[in-house]
């Protein structure tokens, strides 16, 4: 995957292991709308807070023909921990290799108790049924943005 994704462009198609068992790929989603959102680590308070409440409004992203991705470098076994622990119903993809977050560019240095560390900025991408990109949205506050993103697939 070389080149970065841009608003209004169609995005690369791209295979990454899911929590499912199976490799995902953005071509099979062809005709849904795919939100993508990056989270730095399972488990954390943040990321917790954020897939609870995408999980809480998964119906109401369904009834707008949309899919919901949690995506970390976290290996399947953490998602599969994760999942369990708070009975999330969408899959979680694992981005080990950090090919994804490299084509949506949201490996940034990070300050960890005064260090400089390389992760994940909390991130969400919202693809169209053409499988163009129509939303992104950075650095984000985990509470209330999924209610957040399920407006705006509301008014695509």
């Amino acid at each position: 995957m070389a080149a970065k994704i841009e608003m209004g462009k169609k995005v690369p198609n791209f295979k990454i292991p899911s929590s499912s068992g199976e490799t995902l790929s953005l071509s099979s989603l062809k005709g849904k709308k795919v939100v993508l959102y990056f989270y730095p680590k399972d488990s954390t308070p943040g990321c917790t807070t954020e897939g609870i409440e995408f999980n809480e409004l998964l119906p109401q992203f369904k009834k707008q023909n949309a899919v919901i991705f949690g995506v970390s470098r976290d290996s399947l076994k953490s998602h599969d921990k994760f999942i369990c622990k708070y009975d999330f119903k969408f899959e979680l993809l694992s981005d080990e290799e950090e090919e994804l977050c490299q084509l949506f560019d949201v490996i940034k240095e990070k300050n960890m108790y005064g260090k400089k560390v390389m992760g994940i900025e909390r991130s969400t991408f919202v693809i169209d049924e053409d499988q163009k990109l129509v939303g992104e949205f950075r650095k984000i506050k985990a509470q209330g943005h999924a209610a957040e993103m399920l407006q705006f697939v509301k008014d695509l």
